[in-house]
């Protein structure tokens, strides 16, 4: 394959912007950001479920002080209504009194068992109110950091897709002057290497593989036209010759 020197040169080029190119997709698709906020995330989702716990026990504390504390004023009501027929000599069989009274003093109990339970129940209710509080903080401290790198990673997402932008369009200007079947060749080179399809060859060096040529591959350079498309022999890469080539 032939091609004026001037062409070769503007492949280097092209291989300059699409290493630029190479580069500016691992950074966007390598920043910080990413780690942050999937560690962030987890976080957050863990500090929920402790949460949605915490609000669970809370309910269900409410429910069983709210049953408590019906259980006690019913037996606080039986208790009073015990209490005025004893007081109101209604009651005149000894059997009767005693039981009366026996009855009024096992209620007294019950209802101080009760008062227990429903005090029990308050303590508890208001352990998981306060770490349910906390819990709540710690949710919105998490997400605010999770928005404040979200808005990062945005921000560089913007600044890099802008240069992208500015480099591929820069690409395709001078990809345009390149003759078409060279492109060519350097594109399924360019695949097949690891993103890099053209080389200077600067000392006697190839910059694609960074060998030395040796001196009978010099010598076929130095006798080679500048219009002849070389290939490194040992990556294959199109070599392009320069005033510092070191021929």
């Amino acid at each position: 394959m032939n091609a004026a020197p001037a062409d070769q040169i503007r492949l280097l080029d092209v291989q300059s912007l699409d290493a630029r190119l190479q580069q500016l997709a691992h950074k966007r698709g390598s920043l910080p950001e990413y780690a942050e906020i999937e560690s962030l995330t987890k976080d957050l989702t863990q500090l929920r479920d402790l949460l949605v716990a915490s609000q669970t026990e809370e309910s269900d504390c409410a429910r069983e002080q709210t049953k408590a504390e019906q259980d006690v004023d019913q037996v606080r009501q039986r208790a009073v209504r015990d209490q005025k027929r004893l007081d109101s000599g209604a009651v005149s069989s000894p059997k009767d009194l005693e039981n009366l009274q026996r009855e009024i003093v096992s209620l007294a109990k019950r209802q101080g068992d009760l008062e227990d339970v429903v005090l029990e129940v308050m303590e508890r209710r208001e352990s998981a109110e306060q770490r349910a509080a906390e819990l709540t903080e710690r949710v919105a401290s998490v997400q605010a950091k999770i928005d404040d790198a979200t808005a990062r990673r945005d921000a560089a997402h913007e600044s890099l897709d802008g240069e992208t932008a500015t480099v591929t369009k820069e690409r395709q200007v001078i990809a345009a002057s390149v003759p078409a079947d060279l492109l060519k060749l350097y594109d399924k080179l360019r695949q097949q290497q690891g993103g890099v399809g053209a080389a200077r060859l600067y000392q006697r060096r190839c910059e694609g593989c960074r060998l030395e040529l040796n001196i009978t591959e010099v010598n076929e350079v130095k006798a080679a036209s500048p219009d002849t498309v070389l290939r490194c022999e040992n990556c294959r890469r199109i070599l392009v010759r320069t005033s510092e080539s070191g021929l």
